[in-house]
């Protein structure tokens, strides 16, 4: 029988070594993992490679794994705003490598890396400091910059409902980076609020099939006292 439910998000993630690379869903604080990210802190792994758009909001969640030292690079589009001081001092201090990549070619690289692409070429960035060392070509008299696939060993990603197959469905636009990073990684972890019956979501709802997750791990909604959602996505 298949059944990919784990107890715990520390169960989940207790074969994440030293050097692993990782990507993590989100958009900003809009489908974070955080009970994951917060398990990859506890669970100890250093020198991590993390994928992510962004490089933390404030103190907690990937923020919180910067601060720790668990970091040794970060790619991302979109690493500096006004709430990612832990990324900044890191930075400056030279103790985190950045890979800065622009959003749509971020998320092309790893939609290639699932789709078994070996490389792609794209306008963006021709001319720029971030094509430095990488092949270019003129196509149909426009340039183009070779870009390469990003692959991971694991993806932590969060969603709305899933069976126990592993079949996802996403809330809005939590759903953002989700779907890629679980078709790019070697083991994708993630959470969803409601483990449905089977055969209970409809086909055409389902966004990430079971194929592509391998845990599952079931997490409450944080209720505030006012009694909405503390987090929303």
């Amino acid at each position: 029988m298949i059944d990919k439910r784990v107890a715990s998000a520390a169960a989940a993630l207790a074969d994440v070594r030293d050097g692993a690379t990782v990507m993590i869903g989100g958009f900003g604080t809009a489908g974070l993992p955080n009970e994951l990210t917060e398990a990859l802190i506890d669970g100890g792994a250093r020198d991590l490679v993390i994928v992510n758009n962004n490089a933390g909001n404030g103190d907690t969640g990937l923020a919180a794994l910067l601060a720790a030292g668990r970091v040794r690079k970060i790619i991302c589009s979109f690493p500096r705003q006004a709430d990612s001081h832990h990324f900044d001092a890191l930075y400056r201090a030279g103790r985190i490598e950045l890979e800065l990549v622009p959003q749509g070619n971020l998320a092309e690289r790893i939609r290639a890396a699932g789709a078994g692409i070996g490389g792609f070429f794209t306008p963006t960035g021709y001319g720029t400091a971030l094509a430095a060392g990488k092949e270019t070509r003129e196509i149909d008299g426009r340039m183009y910059v070779l870009e390469s696939p990003i692959y991971a060993d694991f993806a932590l990603i969060k969603a709305e409902r899933g069976d126990r197959w592993g079949n996802l469905t996403y809330r809005m636009t939590a759903r953002n980076f989700g779907p890629i990073m679980a078709m790019a990684a070697k083991t994708t972890v993630a959470t969803v609020h409601e483990i449905a019956e089977l055969g209970s979501l409809d086909p055409e709802a389902v966004v990430t099939p079971g194929l592509f997750v391998q845990r599952l791990v079931q997490v409450p909604r944080v209720v505030t006292q006012a009694g909405g959602f503390k987090q929303a996505a």
